[in-house]
């Protein structure tokens, strides 16, 4: 039986923005030079009160000017704004904040760490910035980009991350001690996203490096994630990594799920994978199937399909994006011969475009996304009334106005700057809103804000961005292994909104023995030169990372069969282990869902 959800009339109707901002010469859309300037304000602002008040620490607490230590101990902020500050065209900073980085942050550190939060801040921002490092007047080393200090950071933090996959399924922990590995008593309950959420960064890395487990370990991931969907073609929203058994079985398209699906398109685009898509294409269905009401994603239960949650969450914002990422990234990467046009990719611009007019009025009845907003009521749900600054539906609105040119998208725009600068601009940054109905501030500003926010806002308005080169110009850069195009366009964004510049993927392919003797000549010219040779004995001696052998390891499909029908220990199932919000209980929300019995 179809289900019908009411949405409030009010809703209907497109609510006056918070504030008209300044209008285009026409005086009918925003005047994309003004803010511009007011974006690039925005950053300055709360990425100097970072330095003044929070560095070397993770993250600027706003409300008292001073700093802490969230995902780890990495001056975290500074590896997300990296590559910011070079969109925003600031090369000496970015040059100067290079230096600081090697000088500073250590991953040998007793520090339990977010295996996704680590990957997608720390060896995502550093991936990004060695690419760039080039354009923004580093000077870079010989055999770059195949090597270099950044790309070595990456590898070793990358490299920190591996011990969680070493479980029976190939699926990785959670959480991972930086010096110890797994901790025993570690939980096995990842969330999705926690899984699939790897193949962008890790196979970069492999190609960079030569060492394909990287590579190899997130495809694995990805490959185990799709074994276990349901027999209507859904996944939950946690696993347990040790049995492959569902522990969470609400399915949908926002948090603990959202950037699989997100990796896996773009892991197709960056790879020019087939089955990726494939893979992506066969949920979408599903997903349109089960989930999609009235232009609305709702939460279904994974293997009957029936609505649990009649909820938006702001994280789901980023679905409209992706219906054109492909499109706008790489148009000619989907080729109709080969079934990957924008058309048959996930759906058409009209219909991200109705989605993303739904969100555009949440975010004008609130001035910003609660993370919960419950649809047939139209109004927030219960403790999850907050906005931390997050990126994502102006992320989808970069995505759309490079595709269609719809004023409406500089809107959005628009109103982001003007209610970020009203309700959450204090004196030292921009401080969480806690509760978008009365606007009480929370004491943390999120990295992501400078990583993602920030820097998709400045990108909506700013069209001649070299991140939106379309190919009409190019760098011809020379390696040990031959000839290649930089800089020529088609840059994907990881989730954290770190750009990866495709063509550097084969800039770097040799044979193996070539890899480690050209690698370790590298790494000993320049450790004498900088004086660092703490860093690159262990870098250098300990060579490419090879798992244990025996059950319970991805050394050979061999092994992972045996250790599949290895039966796992039993034990109880503690706490779930992702930051994103746990769905083992349900959530008291008023608005109800009606059966259509016509």
């Amino acid at each position: 039986m179809p289900f019908r959800v009411l949405i409030p009339v009010g809703l209907l109707c497109a609510l006056p923005p918070l504030h008209h901002g300044a209008p285009g010469p026409d005086g009918t859309a925003p005047d994309p030079a003004h803010y511009r300037e007011r974006v690039k304000a925005m950053f300055y602002h709360a990425y100097d009160s970072y330095l003044e008040n929070a560095f070397p620490y993770d993250e600027l607490r706003p409300l008292t000017c001073d700093g802490h230590d969230t995902w780890g101990s990495f001056s975290l902020t500074l590896i997300d704004a990296l590559d910011t500050l070079l969109i925003l065209g600031n090369v000496s900073e970015f040059q100067r904040v290079v230096e600081v980085l090697q000088d500073n942050v250590d991953f040998d550190i007793d520090v339990n760490a977010s295996v996704f939060e680590t990957n997608i801040r720390v060896v995502g921002g550093l991936l990004s910035a060695h690419l760039l490092s080039k354009k923004a007047g580093v000077e870079v080393e010989a055999g770059w980009p195949c090597s270099g200090p950044l790309l070595r950071m990456a590898e070793e933090a990358a490299r920190k991350l591996l011990p969680a996959f070493q479980t029976p399924t190939g699926m990785p922990y959670g959480t991972v001690n930086l010096l110890h590995g797994v901790n025993p008593g570690e939980t096995p309950v990842t969330c999705t996203a926690g899984i699939g959420t790897f193949i962008v960064e890790f196979a970069t890395l492999s190609s960079l490096t030569g060492d394909p487990v990287f590579e190899d370990v997130a495809r694995v991931a990805l490959t185990r994630l799709w074994e276990s969907r349901s027999d209507i073609g859904l996944v939950g929203n946690h696993i347990d990594v040790l049995t492959g058994k569902w522990v969470a079985q609400d399915a949908g398209i926002g948090a603990g799920v959202d950037s699989y699906f997100e990796y896996l398109v773009k892991g197709a685009i960056l790879l020019q994978d087939k089955n990726l898509m494939a893979m992506f294409l066969e949920y979408n269905k599903a997903i349109r199937n089960y989930t999609r009401f009235d232009d609305w994603y709702l939460w279904v239960q994974m293997y009957k399909g029936t609505v649990s949650m009649p909820v938006f969450q702001s994280l789901e914002a980023y679905w409209p994006g992706l219906q054109v990422v492909c499109g706008v990234l790489m148009p000619d990467c989907c080729p109709p011969d080969n079934h990957f046009s924008l058309q048959s990719l996930i759906g058409d611009i009209d219909n991200a475009m109705r989605t993303f007019l739904n969100y555009y009025t949440v975010w004008k009845q609130f001035g910003g996304l609660p993370e919960f907003y419950n649809i047939p009521q139209g109004y927030t749900v219960e403790k999850r009334e907050g906005y931390p600054l997050r990126p994502e539906l102006i992320e989808s609105a970069m995505y759309l106005y490079r595709a269609t040119g719809d004023p409406t998208l500089l809107e959005l725009g628009r109103d982001a700057v003007e209610s970020i600068e009203k309700i959450s601009k204090v004196e030292c940054g921009f401080a969480t809103i806690k509760d978008l109905r009365d606007h009480k501030l929370d004491n943390r500003m999120e990295s992501f804000f400078l990583a993602e926010t920030v820097k998709y806002l400045y990108l909506l308005f700013d069209p001649t961005n070299f991140i939106h080169n379309n190919g009409s110009t190019f760098d011809a850069v020379i390696t040990p292994y031959g000839e290649c195009i930089l800089g020529a366009g088609g840059y994907i964004f990881n989730t954290e909104a770190h750009p990866i510049d495709p063509a550097a993927l084969h800039c770097c392919r040799r044979l193996k023995e070539e890899q480690w003797e050209v690698e370790v000549l590298m790494r000993e010219f320049y450790s004498l030169k900088r004086n660092r040779s703490r860093f690159w004995k262990k870098t250098v001696s300990s060579g490419p990372w090879e798992p244990p052998a025996g059950p319970g390891t991805f050394s050979s499909p061999e092994n992972q069969d045996r250790a599949r029908e290895k039966k796992p220990v039993k034990q109880k199932i503690p706490l779930l282990s992702c930051p994103s919000q746990p769905f083992t209980s349900k959530l008291a929300l008023l608005g109800q869902v009606f059966l259509d019995s016509t």
